[in-house]
């Protein structure tokens, strides 16, 4: 058993180190950036906040640090039940999926449609290694929601990547929520947890490069790998977070999930029926987010980051007092949390209605 000494000095040695590791990482890439990582080519930039080209470089170091994060993990902690079994091998092979095929996105710019095959195929592989949401009694409902929030976590993550900053904040506070539920559940020397910090760290040392005015996009790289790290432990720590001293209640699992996504799902969701209320194409990218309808109100793209890392944040504490305070469930408490949810979620729908010059 590790002392809280060892696991204390562990954790904070290896994220000071990761910072400065992703901090290096970034000023290397950016060196190398001219000819790298380029987007915003011809008519990318149509379609993207920044007019300005920018390397999309940040995903490559994401991945870099993600795999410190698990080879040093196993030189300090035992392995033998952390690593060695057939779920977490399934996700880190879903996990390499999602990178190349973002990384094959930034490089080749691919079909939608390809895109989409991967992250279905991510999912089943997911599935069938045993990775799956375990909410619902009937196992096929279990599976085709697994599906379908690997398939839209991964999107809303990758359309949330529209403004410097967003994303890594958003990321930022989810991540954080798992780690809490981790640690309160006891398993602070998981391999997840020391995931976590890894991609904290990432996201840190990407931060500075990312913050507005950005020198550096994370690009479908970075966002596809974040959105299926994000979508497993989702599923992992919010969707299956069933302590087996209480009774089963699916609701609380879901107003917890909602809680620390409600931010991607809100600008995703915002867009889609926009877009379709249009009649236009949800798939094709555009100006039209919650984040730029903040800025054409007057927000500065560094104070809509801090406006979602300000969300972010309080939705990290409401998950924190429900896991610590509220035991047990009772259907007040998801009306409580619900109507949070909604007005989170029409504050920012219905600024996308208020009618500016830009829109």
């Amino acid at each position: 058993m590790y002392s809280n000494a060892y696991i204390f000095f562990t954790y904070a040695a290896f994220f000071i180190s990761a910072v400065i590791f992703s901090f290096l990482i970034n000023v290397i890439l950016l060196k190398f950036s001219s000819n790298l990582g380029i987007r915003n080519i011809d008519n990318t930039a149509l379609i993207r906040w920044s007019s300005t080209t920018k390397p999309s470089l940040g995903g490559i170091t994401f991945f870099i640090v993600f795999l410190l994060s698990l080879s040093v993990y196993s030189i300090l902690f035992d392995t033998q039940t952390s690593l060695m079994n057939i779920s977490f091998v399934g996700q880190i092979g879903a996990i390499a999926l999602a990178f190349i095929m973002g990384l094959a996105d930034d490089a080749y710019n691919t079909r939608p449609l390809l895109k989409l095959f991967v992250q279905i195929l991510c999912a089943v592989i997911l599935i069938f290694s045993g990775t799956h949401i375990q909410i619902f009694e009937n196992q096929f409902v279990n599976y085709t929601l697994t599906i379908f929030w690997i398939v839209g976590i991964m999107n809303s993550i990758n359309m949330l990547d529209n403004m410097d900053a967003i994303t890594s904040v958003v990321s930022i506070g989810i991540l954080s929520s798992a780690f809490i539920i981790i640690y309160l559940n006891g398993n602070i020397t998981s391999v997840y947890s020391f995931m976590i910090v890894g991609l904290l760290a990432a996201l840190t040392g990407f931060l500075f490069y990312n913050w507005h005015p950005s020198k550096m996009y994370m690009g479908d790289t970075g966002s596809q790998l974040l959105g299926i790290i994000l979508g497993i432990l989702g599923i992992m720590f919010f969707w299956n977070n069933q302590q087996p001293w209480i009774p089963n209640m699916p609701s609380k699992q879901i107003v917890i999930t909602i809680l620390a996504f409600i931010l991607p799902i809100t600008d995703t969701s915002t867009v889609v029926i926009n877009r379709i209320l249009r009649k236009q194409s949800p798939f094709v990218g555009g100006k039209d987010h919650t984040t730029h309808h903040l800025s054409y109100l007057g927000l500065s793209d560094s104070q809509v980051a801090m406006l979602f890392l300000f969300l972010s944040a309080i939705s990290t504490v409401l998950i924190l007092v429900i896991i610590q305070y509220l035991k047990f469930w009772e259907h007040f408490y998801s009306a409580i949390f619900g109507i949070y949810i909604l007005i989170v979620f029409f504050s920012l729908y219905l600024t996308t209605k208020i009618k500016h010059s830009k829109s």
